[in-house]
């Protein structure tokens, strides 16, 4: 079994690997890209026309456009340079965590708060059968 493979039977778990690293490439240099203020300016001024100079994936922009925080990590999305991005929205880490967990930056809190997220349904897949 690959490390990819004992990692995606964990739920909820997306290794960023080689493989996501080379999957997400153009999705994380768009994301790093907005490190510099005249590119955050660009990207919010017309963010589909900034979108066009990333040679990303039909699934990776829709991503970006759709603000689908989940959907990028599964395709290949580095979360710290996914923070990047977050940050030109106006949107908080804890925010995106939220997103990605299905609640709203609120719920998130507080579940971290009260020791974070059952084990409960979160263990191996295998395990269950």
């Amino acid at each position: 079994m690959s490390d990819q493979d004992q990692f995606d039977d964990i739920p909820g778990t997306y290794l960023f690997d080689r493989h996501r690293s080379r999957q997400g490439y153009h999705l994380n240099m768009f994301f790093f890209s907005l490190m510099k203020p005249e590119n955050r300016e660009a990207f919010l001024a017309d963010e589909e026309g900034y979108l066009d100079g990333f040679p990303m994936t039909p699934e990776q922009r829709k991503g970006v456009l759709e603000r689908d925080w989940l959907g990028m990590i599964k395709l290949g999305g580095n979360v710290y340079y996914m923070s990047k991005f977050g940050a030109t929205l106006g949107r908080s880490f804890q925010y995106m965590a939220g997103a990605m967990s299905g609640v709203t930056q609120e719920e998130y809190a507080d579940m971290m708060k009260a020791g974070g997220r059952s084990i409960d349904g979160n263990r191996s897949k295998s395990e269950e059968n």
